[in-house]
């Protein structure tokens, strides 16, 4: 662990490299143990930071009583010292635990804070993500007040914090650069790099350009708006049309403010052979970054119609990693996503998305065969290859899981297990909103698709138990799985952890069948928004959101018949492409009423709803109803390149309070998701300037002049002092609610992250909806309470009907 550390202070000095004067540790402080937990779900509990938004935290000091839990057990404050290397390494720490620091400053100031081992620190009340994995690289700019500082660090791991002074307020920071390699003889003239522009200057950043310049070719890319004492990670363009040879090529780097030269930095692109391993970066459509996948390619070269192997790597793994860990195949490319970050979201939520994006690019570059199209992983990839396989099983032609874990409610992983249950009704509810996650209740999933489950027998890492456990499930049901387990095969036994020859067999025996040979279909899904579709039908609405849906269906062509049973189907698709035209085609769904229709065309698509228990043809739903591209949830309105506007037309502490949640969230989402997003002010918002896109409003109607034009027929609304849902209505200066609500578009959402005054706006501080697998409803209102009190302090929690209004049947509510 020492040697661990000592290679991360290495890799922060040369990451200060050029734009640091000098750097301040902070080695003494005190500490108290067991006064939060945050994790995968919507509550959260958090004393000290009650305290401090309550305005009723007192100065720590040696020996004081924090406070007394239920068990009448005492958390107090403890004198801790940093060792030589400057780790707080004190035991109790964890993710109950905070680090009290201060600093006095001679003079006020901007400065950077770098803390690694933590997952977020008060800066005097502040807010700012933390570095719970270590990874250095995270810079927080910040004001130092003159005179005494103070720190409340949220601990995770052993703990590093210091002060670095920089050299000049605008810098270009190469530590967490995602840069392509160049691959000779493949097209090399418009490529795509990022690095960090680090903004430790009380002003906004506008109008700024990097030039890129790679052997004696020059692009300029503009710099998007980066806000005062911010950072942000910014895609530049570049060419390397003039390399030709292997090896590591400089790409200089100038930013630019009018005709003046701000910084000047270099990063380093690797030339290889189309024949070895590569990155190559793309923008992605979740939020306009640039991210990357690796490819592993097929040996002499990528051939139309071959295999595809999309391959999901375990925590703290580069994608560059996982394909190098394989072998190149001879009948097949493999492509490796990133999740976001070697960490990111577990594969679920934008973790998901980012493998479908990467399945997506790879299948237009490489044209593999649709029916030769595997998916594969190891530790949190195998758990990721569990639910990408149990989510889309219509996708592969076969999976193979490498020492994983199926579900987070078992194995949780950085951010902790999923609970699986409650006896409250208001959590019942909340815990609902997670379904998505429980890879058991999709097992069925798995019955027609080629399964090889590879796991060693010494794993004390994610134990074979698990692997064993769906050995079991597999029996009771599944004709075609493979399961081996290595003799003696610890966690990591080398490459053939994930590159082993009987498992590539297994997917060269397997094909996935087309879609016109697959008459009888069994699917479940818990929300249409996230999986909807299995070979010829979807299902596009249910009665009872994020509460598992389920079809099994027959489908007769010599007939011309489709029959089966639905639970929680509202609205039924069925693709009647394997029909002949003018065919009339026979539906029997739950036995209880017997439809006909006449196929008109070759590509027939046939809508049926279920109205108190009959089925029903209909026309397609329109956009404006709750369906497959826009179902919620609250997470839902952090896609399609999201917009963060604060409000700005409040008082002077509203602004400041919408303001550094919005940022606090920026800082988490570059953190969790290599991301990067617009931040702008209420009053420069316009809904035809940033059309298509999704928006996070902070801030309530009061105070954020864009909440009219994007909430005014919203049936949930957050004003100074009250929020009113429905015919319901609660006041306070401490509410606070997240929630989601559908643009005018239809396609777009608006979330909302709000309250009802400083301290209900406190109270949204956590964003654990950037927890791979968290649950979140559509809409969720609380009081400042719930951090000491927990579900009790909870007002009212729900989901939209499918046409967007608050249905009493599915919320939860108290008074």
């Amino acid at each position: 662990m020492i040697n661990k550390f000592f290679f991360v202070l290495v890799l922060t000095i040369l990451a200060l490299k050029g734009f640091a004067q000098k750097v301040i540790y902070l080695n003494k402080g005190l500490q108290v143990n067991g006064v939060h937990a945050y994790g995968r779900e919507a509550l959260y509990a958090d004393t000290l930071a009650y305290q401090l938004f309550n305005i009723s935290l007192k100065k720590p000091v040696a020996g004081q009583t924090f406070s007394v839990n239920s068990n009448g057990q005492a958390s107090l404050w403890k004198e801790v010292n940093a060792d030589s290397t400057h780790v707080f390494r004190t035991r109790g720490f964890g993710r109950g635990g905070y680090l009290y620091l201060t600093y006095n400053s001679s003079r006020q100031e901007n400065v950077l804070l770098n803390i690694r081992g933590n997952s977020a620190v008060f800066v005097n009340g502040v807010l700012h993500a933390g570095d719970p994995y270590s990874s250095g690289w995270l810079y927080i700019p910040v004001t130092l007040k003159k005179g005494e500082n103070e720190l409340y660090v949220r601990t995770y791991s052993q703990t590093v914090v210091s002060l670095v002074y920089p050299e000049k307020q605008v810098a270009i920071s190469t530590a967490d650069s995602t840069l392509p390699y160049v691959v000779l003889n493949e097209q090399t003239s418009e490529m795509k790099g990022a690095v960090v522009i680090i903004n430790t200057s009380s002003n906004e950043l506008r109008n700024y350009r990097v030039k890129a310049t790679v052997s004696g070719k020059t692009v300029e890319t503009i710099v998007p708006l980066i806000p005062a004492l911010a950072t942000r990670k910014i895609t530049f363009n570049l060419d390397a049309g003039n390399v030709s040879q292997v090896g590591k090529q400089a790409c200089d780097l100038t930013l630019l403010a009018g005709n003046k030269t701000i910084d000047q930095q270099t990063v380093y692109l690797d030339v290889v052979k189309l024949s070895d391993k590569y990155s190559t970066t793309f923008t992605s459509n979740i939020d306009g970054s640039l991210q990357y996948y690796s490819v592993a390619p097929q040996v002499n070269g990528s051939q139309k119609n071959a295999a595809l192997f999309l391959s999901v790597h375990g925590a703290g793994v580069e994608a560059i990693g996982q394909a190098r860990a394989y072998e190149s195949k001879d009948w097949g490319t493999l492509v490796a996503a990133t999740n976001r970050r070697p960490r990111g979201f577990n594969w679920e939520d934008w973790g998901r998305m980012d493998a479908l994006e990467v399945l997506n690019l790879a299948k237009q570059k490489f044209t593999p065969d649709p029916q030769r199209i595997y998916l594969t992983g190891h530790s949190m990839g195998g758990h990721g290859t569990w639910f990408l396989g149990a989510t889309y099983p219509g996708n592969w032609a076969g999976i193979a899981p490498c020492a994983g874990y199926p579900t987070l409610k078992e194995y949780g992983s950085a951010d902790g297990k999923i609970p699986t249950a409650s006896d409250n009704k208001m959590e019942q509810l909340l815990l609902r909103s997670g379904n998505q996650s429980d890879v058991l209740n999709l097992v069925n999933n798995y019955k027609t698709l080629p399964t090889y489950i590879f796991h060693g027998d010494a794993d004390r890492v994610v134990s074979v138990n698990y692997a064993r456990q769906m050995k079991k499930e597999f029996a009771a049901f599944h004709p075609d799985y493979s399961y081996y387990e290595y003799p003696g095969g610890e966690h990591w036994f080398g490459n053939e952890s994930v590159d082993w020859k009987p498992l590539f067999d297994y997917f060269k025996w397997h094909r996935r069948l087309e879609d016109s040979a697959v008459n009888e279909i069994e699917f479940i899904t818990s929300s249409p928004g996230i999986s909807s579709t299995f070979r010829w039908a979807a299902i596009l609405q249910q009665h009872h959101p994020l509460q598992y849906s389920k079809i099994k269906l027959n489908r007769d062509l010599k007939t011309n018949t489709i029959s089966g049973s639905l639970e929680n189907v509202r609205v039924l698709l069925l693709a009647l492409n394997q029909f002949q035209p003018n065919t009339v085609v026979h539906i029997d769904l739950d036995g209880n009423n017997k439809l006909e229709y006449t196929k008109m065309s070759s590509v027939d698509t046939l809508y049926l709803v279920n109205k108190n228990g009959n089925w029903q043809v209909i026309g397609k739903p329109g956009v404006l109803q709750k369906g497959p591209h826009n179902y919620g949830t609250f997470k839902e309105a952090f896609n399609h390149k999201v917009l963060y506007v604060y409000g700005t037309s409040g008082t002077k502490d509203e602004t400041e309070a919408n303001y550094n949640k919005a940022k606090f969230d920026a800082e988490s989402w570059y953190y969790r998701g290599n991301g990067s997003v617009d931040i702008i002010a209420d009053k420069e918002y316009a809904p035809a300037k940033f059309s298509g896109r999704n928006v996070i409003i902070y801030g309530n109607a009061s105070n954020n002049a864009a909440w009219s034009s994007l909430l005014n027929d919203c049936p949930i609304q957050v004003t100074r002092n009250t929020i009113t849902a429905g015919s319901n209505t609660w006041s306070g200066d401490d509410l606070a609610s997240y929630f989601i609500w559908p643009q005018k578009n239809g396609v777009n959402t608006t979330g909302v992250v709000t309250g009802t005054g400083v301290k209900g706006m406190n109270a949204t501080s956590a964003n654990q909806y950037f927890a791979g697998g968290s649950g979140f409803p559509d809409y969720m209102i609380f009081k400042m309470g719930m951090l000491t009190s927990g579900v009790d302090d909870v007002k009212m929690v729900g989901f939209y009907d499918n046409n967007w209004k608050l249905d009493a049947g599915e919320s939860v509510q108290s008074q």
